[in-house]
């Protein structure tokens, strides 16, 4: 049989950790060895008020089965208190799951500056903040694991979803540098796109296909992301309902028109096909990638 991976030693923090998606990452954790420092400010689904039970009840749960485990009831806004909290009671962070979000759903020509604002503060800024606190901690030591989240609302487009889809792509954008800057010092970044059945989601879908999409499905994906045999970084990931694939990015060959010439709009319609044509794509990895193409048409 093979060995269980565990997190002997390690110190995790999970923000939003208090119910949903969170709660179960921290449970995993708790139950493989982590001492986990359990985020969750105990507000609303729409970002509204604060409770400290949701966090509290969870630690509970994690020390009856023997884990360590201390709560923190600070907003991801103020990312360095939760990351204080870990370096105060466990002495050091080695992973960062950034999991806390709200929703105000609402379509583009309703949506308020408040419902704008709001969701870049929470997801974008305060995935921002709580990594930022961390980083140094994490360089220093040379090691590092971080999952950042976004949706496929993001990646896909979805009405009503206008605010959060900005601030969920701006997290995997986020998260790509971060993976380029964290390389040389064996810090890790993935970014996962869950779906799940949550508050957040409750009423985004209907109740027979939430029935299916249980937050134990998600908890594999991020304890292997997160753990130190993992070596994959910069990774994209759909995962849910016992589903986990990797996505790319793709590109169409294209079409150069050369440098040295002027070309028209009228040139453009005319070769439009060959530009959206993915028969033979190619799938960049890296901003390298980016430049080649156009060094390629240049050469052309």
């Amino acid at each position: 049989m093979d060995e269980e991976l565990r997190f002997d030693g390690r110190v995790v923090v999970v923000t939003g950790a208090g119910g949903g998606l969170g709660r179960q990452y921290a449970l995993m954790f708790g139950g493989r060895g982590a001492k986990v420092v359990v985020n969750d400010l105990g507000g609303d689904e729409k970002g509204s008020g604060s409770c400290s039970t949701a966090a509290d009840n969870v630690v509970d749960e994690i020390r009856a089965t023997g884990g360590q485990a201390v709560a923190n009831y600070a907003s991801v806004e103020e990312g360095a208190l939760i990351i204080q909290a870990a370096v105060d009671n466990f002495g050091t962070v080695d992973v960062v799951i950034n999991n806390a979000g709200i929703l105000r759903d609402v379509s583009f020509h309703k949506m308020t500056d408040e419902d704008w604002t709001l969701l870049q503060r929470v997801h974008l800024n305060g995935t921002r903040a709580v990594t930022q606190a961390a980083w140094p901690i994490l360089r220093d030591k040379g090691y590092g694991r971080i999952v950042m989240t976004t949706s496929a609302a993001a990646i896909y487009g979805n009405f009503g979803q206008a605010n959060y889809a900005a601030a969920k792509l701006g997290i995997l954008g986020l998260a790509n540098a971060l993976a380029e800057e964290g390389r040389s010092r064996n810090i890790q970044v993935n970014t996962i796109a869950p779906i799940a059945a949550s508050r957040m989601t409750a009423t985004a879908f209907p109740q027979e296909f939430l029935a299916n999409l249980r937050a134990e499905a998600i908890s594999p994906l991020v304890g292997w992301l997160a753990h130190e045999n993992c070596s994959e970084t910069k990774g994209l990931f759909e995962v849910g309902a016992g589903y986990i694939a990797k996505l790319r990015w793709e590109r169409a060959l294209g079409h150069a028109f050369g440098a040295d010439r002027a070309f028209t709009l009228d040139d453009v319609a005319r070769h439009w096909g060959r530009i959206v044509d993915f028969t033979d794509a190619e799938h960049p990895l890296g901003l390298n990638d980016s430049l080649e193409a156009v060094e390629r048409a240049l050469r052309a």
